[in-house]
């Protein structure tokens, strides 16, 4: 699409009233600025297509429960939380592979316009696996925030319904809702709901809610990214399995990861753990990235309940002690 188009296009939407399409066009223009190393300039646009998307967000929020005024579960509120990201890729610390995977699909979500003159839609389902505490909720925001959109943190609690058919209104209440706009819908802990109907423990209520996820999900637009996080993937349904056109394991860092974290926390803080970080490395290797950022937390902690002592050596050696006993007792 030519700078002319793009013009054209904002124009026209701004007549029409059509605040997608708005949206779209000054998204295009924000990342063509980008590419151009005009930062500054795309920095002003992302603020107020920011306070655009906001007061839009709050309409159709509004408007979405004011249509359900007698029926409580059905607010919006109940069944997401959303959240306007902060975490972004720069905090984080993955693999490369982990990386270029997602930056491939934040490109397609970007450019979505050139891939569908093409007859093609932007991959827009993401499976994030492994052990929790790794970062799987960390990504899904990351991503929000990368694609400039609200993330969208679907609320269990609210969402299951112990009446027939219940379970299945909920969610389509919230795909309904999320496909109103560009976001990152979030489901955590995704085979609560995605689990395999083969299952003969299973009620005929789960293979219902498993039937009618599937639809849901074949039916989510492009422009809305749904990332699913599970610590037990072989409890999936193949066919929900199926559904994710990106499928990336999030392991446990390695030994080089845990320095890169240590760095960054030196770096956030402005402090120094004055040990080497090859033996806080293997001294931790083994441990999630949550427990190597609570670890980093637990030092932070005593070195200002500390001062002015900054023997912040000998703190780190207490800490890695204790966690060390501690670690002894829980296997």
């Amino acid at each position: 699409m030519t700078t002319s188009d793009k013009l054209i296009g904002l124009v026209k939407a701004g007549a029409l009233g059509d605040k997608r399409q708005f949206q779209k066009v000054v998204e295009t223009i924000i990342a063509d600025e980008k590419l151009k190393k005009h930062f500054v300039v795309a920095e002003r646009l992302e603020q107020e297509l920011e306070k655009f998307s906001n007061q839009n967000n709050q309409k159709i929020i509004k408007k979405f429960i004011e249509s359900k005024p007698n029926t409580v579960d059905s607010k919006l509120e109940t069944l997401v939380n959303e959240k306007n990201p902060k975490i972004s890729f720069d905090d984080l610390v993955f693999s490369h592979h982990i990386q270029d995977s997602l930056l491939e699909l934040i490109e397609e979500q970007n450019r979505a316009d050139i891939l569908k003159s093409y007859g093609i839609a932007p991959r827009n389902r993401v499976l994030l696996i492994g052990p929790p505490g790794n970062g799987k909720t960390s990504i899904a925001e990351a991503l929000a925030e990368s694609l400039m959109v609200p993330l969208l943190v679907v609320r269990y609690e609210s969402v299951i319904g112990s009446y027939l058919g219940e379970t299945a209104s909920r969610l389509r209440q919230i795909i309904d809702y999320a496909s109103m706009q560009k976001c990152v819908l979030f489901f955590d802990e995704f085979e609560t709901l995605g689990k395999e109907r083969g299952d003969s423990h299973d009620s005929g209520e789960i293979k219902r809610i498993v039937s009618s996820l599937l639809m849901l999900i074949d039916s989510i637009p492009s422009h809305v990214v749904i990332v699913g996080a599970t610590n037990h993937d072989e409890l999936l349904d193949r066919a929900v399995w199926r559904r994710f056109q990106i499928r990336v394991n999030i392991p446990k860092p390695t030994r080089a990861q845990i320095e890169t974290l240590l760095m960054k926390f030196e770096d956030r803080y402005n402090i120094k753990f004055d040990y080497a970080y090859e033996t806080l490395s293997k001294k931790l290797y083994g441990v999630s990235f949550s427990e190597v950022e609570e670890f980093c937390r637990t030092v932070m902690r005593k070195y200002i309940l500390n001062l002015p002592n900054k023997d912040m050596r000998n703190i780190v050696s207490l800490t890695l002690k204790n966690w060390s006993a501690l670690n002894t007792i829980n296997e």
